[in-house]
């Protein structure tokens, strides 16, 4: 082989390999955190769950949760909301169901019948439609927690709107919600499942450039206001709720993100 030629060869290789370096580069680029790229189980691969008051955690497809017995329900729902997730297939509304995976099992879906309150989604069937078994996941009664249909198909769904909104256009979202579950609390039906009187929700954008995260608590009650107004800090609601968000977050940013109130990196629009 000639000298030219071989000259060529070992360019054409270097090129190969800068360019091999380079796709490399950007196919890791975006998050300094564990992520999952599959919407059929969006609990694989990501350890930033909440701590558990209870030591009950069941790990569906879709979601994981806390249950708390002697509420009737999860203290928290936690999943990853992609912008993959967020699709407009109408899947046929299946019927609630206990969630299987509970050895107490969770409340019968007749504690709701005449008791006034809906039977509000922790995680909503409206973000896990990816998959017609994620969707129909968040038909078990774990998931559900009693609310009035003004604050449920109001305020609530307003704030689930956005998540998606803001899971569109951050990528990837980290969700965990629940209900405040305190003493002395309203119950409905036979198996006395409790109403809370505050429902949380806590969001973590842990995509690159800018990892943030945001904290809505809101009165269990109809509302015209605007959603920022809901908004505390993650601290604050840890110590309403017992309830660590990120424990495994390195303590420098979980200080940082916790202690913050401030909303204006978020697009409220």
């Amino acid at each position: 082989m000639s000298t030219s030629r071989k000259i060529k060869v070992v360019i054409t290789i270097v090129a190969l390999l800068v360019g091999y370096w380079l796709q490399q580069k950007e196919d890791t680029k975006g998050s300094s955190l564990p992520t999952t790229e599959t919407t059929h189980n969006t609990t694989d691969n990501f350890n930033y769950f909440p701590t558990s008051t209870t030591g009950i955690t069941i790990k569906h497809n879709g979601y994981q949760l806390s249950y708390n017995e002697k509420h009737e329900q999860a203290e928290w729902v936690a999943y990853i909301l992609n912008k993959n997730d967020i699709v407009y297939t109408n899947h046929k509304r299946p019927f609630f169901i206990q969630d299987p995976k509970i050895t107490t099992k969770s409340a019968d879906w007749r504690n709701y019948k005449r008791s006034g309150y809906d039977k509000g989604h922790l995680c909503p069937a409206g973000d896990r439609r990816a998959s017609k078994s994620t969707h129909d996941e968040t038909f078990y009664t774990s998931n559900i927690s009693p609310q009035n249909h003004e604050f449920n198909a109001g305020i609530w769904n307003k704030l689930e709107q956005k998540t998606r909104y803001w899971a569109k256009k951050y990528n990837r979202l980290y969700v965990v919600t629940g209900g405040v579950l305190e003493p002395n609390l309203k119950t409905i039906g036979k198996e006395n499942v409790s109403v809370p009187n505050y429902f949380y929700k806590v969001l973590l954008d842990y995509t690159q450039p800018e990892i943030k995260a945001i904290a809505f608590l809101l009165p269990h009650k109809e509302s015209n206001k605007p959603l920022y107004d809901f908004v505390i800090s993650i601290d604050e609601l840890e110590q309403k709720t017992g309830i660590d968000f990120f424990p495994e977050l390195p303590d420098s940013l979980e200080n940082q993100l916790e202690a913050s109130t401030d909303y204006k990196n978020w697009s409220f629009r």
